[in-house]
């Protein structure tokens, strides 16, 4: 159906989207610049602020008549865009999706924290540059950390209630309000169980999502062999080293 196809673009589109970001971001913190604490804290705050609380800010803010982002147009002289409608309903979608980029920032600089420094030395005394040491040391060794938050996303971009939580109303049946750009599958579930009683239907559907994401992660199970690097411990030595005094 139409929405299973908005939910493949949406993941298509955030989930890159927010590892680039968070990883450029934990690159950026974890550099010794002054006062770097804060800023971790400052970029990391929004991912701790309740999912239902955000969709609600946004909705305040790219409300068409009284938010906060056309307040900003109008100064400009621009007339008022209706944000919460298509077409640009699913870039406010991206931007929500985007506010919690903190999650995988903090994931990300765990990583890259636990990278040994002597590697970016010996690198680095060897002649390689900024970007080889990242694409060549920093990448692969941070593999596991980017394949753990693919699959995270995946599976969290497919079940998203974003699009909800901003266009619900007080009413069940305030999902009908839901754009088309941003009538997502798990959406659809939510109108055929509440608004139109079908709960059975509504019940297999949640079957196909629970098979789509089986599916899908075992595809990314699968296509991550040899993309991904785990260190191993150093093997133990098979022969007994000698003593002093030994022949």
């Amino acid at each position: 159906m139409a929405s299973l196809g908005r939910t493949a673009l949406f993941t298509g589109i955030t989930v890159p989207l927010s590892i680039v970001a968070g990883l450029a971001l934990a690159v950026l913190v974890n550099q010794p610049i002054r006062a770097r604490g804060l800023f971790r804290t400052l970029l990391y705050l929004p991912a701790v602020v309740p999912p239902v609380g955000a969709a609600l800010t946004f909705k305040l803010i790219f409300d068409r008549d009284s938010g906060a982002a056309n307040g900003i147009l109008d100064v400009f002289h621009i007339n008022g865009v209706p944000w919460l409608m298509d077409p640009y309903a699913r870039w406010v979608l991206i931007m929500l999706t985007m506010w919690a980029v903190g999650n995988v920032m903090i994931i990300s600089l765990a990583g890259l924290q636990d990278i040994p420094k002597e590697l970016h030395e010996a690198a680095r005394v060897d002649g390689a540059g900024p970007w080889q040491s990242f694409t060549r040391i920093t990448l692969p060794l941070l593999s596991p950390v980017i394949f753990f938050q693919v699959v995270t996303g995946i599976i969290a971009a497919l079940q998203s209630v974003a699009p909800l939580l901003i266009s619900l109303d007080s009413s069940p049946q305030g999902v009908a309000r839901v754009p088309d750009s941003n009538n997502l599958f798990i959406i659809s579930v939510f109108t055929q169980y509440f608004a139109n009683g079908r709960y059975g239907y509504a019940s297999a559907m949640l079957w196909v999502l629970f098979a789509i994401i089986g599916v899908v992660t075992f595809l990314v199970f699968r296509l991550s062999k040899g993309a991904v690097f785990y260190s191993l411990d150093p093997e133990p030595a098979k022969t007994k080293p000698r003593t002093i005094g030994e022949s």
